[in-house]
This record gives C-alpha cells, structure tokens and sequence, in this order.
C-alpha cells in the first residue's frame, strides 16, 4: 500500500486532486481511499487530504500518520516544508511546489534516504492556461514518479470531472507537469 498526505489551503484544489488520483487508481483496477481534513471551511484555510492506493482491500480507516508521500501544493508552504513532513517513512518522497527557489532546500530536516521532488506548478499553469493552478501540476509529476496510475487513466477521470475548456486546460498542465517535475535527489 502507498500512503500519500496532500497539504495545501482552500481553495487550490487539495480535496480535488486526492479524489482524482484515488479514482484514477481504481479505474486501473487498485484499492484506492480518499479523504479530507481540515477546520473551518474559508478560503486560505490550512487543508490536508489523504489518500491510499494498494493491491488489495484497505482496512485502514484513520488519518495518515507515516505518509510514503507527502505533497506540498501551496507555494508559501513548500518553501517552509518541515512542518508537514512530520512522520514522513525513512524512504518517503516530499513534492514541493517550487521552482527555481528550490536550491535552498535544507535537506537536514529530512530522513536521509528521502527523495526530494519539484514541480513549478505556478509556472506551468499560467504559462499554458493563463491562470496559476497548483493541484493538477503536482499531481502530473507523482503520476510520472510513481509510475501509476498512468497518464491516460488521469486524462481519462479529469475528462469526467470536468468538462469542456477546463478538460482541456487541466490535462495541458498535468502532461507539462509530467514532463517536468524535477528530481533533487
């Protein structure tokens, strides 16, 4: 089972992006879980969203803990990560939204065998679709880091989540994302 923490705020899409990635898991035949958590509900708002994704049924039913992923959608809070890497697995992944201001990335607070990865979703987005959007970016570039679900079964669920010129916008920004999301090590 791989177990992934979405942080993020209101409003960019965090709630969004874990149900689309969980239903993209099952449409390829996995067990897939999503759920939010957060405080009152107001724009800007702190927000977390899980999700898990395995081969077989998930009994598990609570927040996670130990993410194998955690993803930082917001800006502002990918460049100060230590707090929601909290509990993150020795061997675990953090994806940050970060462009060129990634080289000062302080790796001390990390696991030491943790792999560090970067998608410039403001970039991206507004480059292709004129307007910064944070969560499909991100999720193109674990899409192309996991190796699952693949491309076509994301197209696939933002095709039946979304319609007309937003399916078009969103799968430009998820295929860019795929293309470039950078592995710091």
């Amino acid at each position: 089972m791989i177990e992934i923490r979405w942080h993020g705020r209101g409003g960019q899409g965090v709630v969004t992006v874990s149900d689309i990635l969980a239903r993209s898991a099952v449409l390829e035949g996995k067990y897939a879980q999503h759920f939010p958590e957060f405080g009152p509900e107001r724009s800007g708002a702190p927000v977390k969203a899980f999700t898990r994704i395995s081969d077989e049924p998930i009994e598990i039913h609570s927040g996670i803990y130990n993410p194998d992923v955690v993803i930082i959608i917001d800006r502002g809070m990918s460049q100060r990560f230590q707090p929601y890497i909290d509990g993150l697995k020795g061997n675990g992944m953090v994806f940050l939204n970060l462009g060129d201001d990634a080289s000062h990335i302080d790796r001390s607070t990390l696991p030491p065998a943790a792999k560090v990865y970067t998608v410039d979703a403001r970039k991206i987005s507004v480059e292709e679709i004129g307007r910064p959007i944070f969560n499909i970016p991100m999720l193109g570039g674990l899409v192309r880091v996991l190796k699952m679900p693949t491309l076509n079964i994301v197209e696939e669920v933002l095709s039946g989540r979304f319609s007309g010129e937003l399916v078009e916008a969103n799968i430009k920004i998820l295929r860019r994302a795929y293309n470039e999301v950078k592995n710091l090590g």
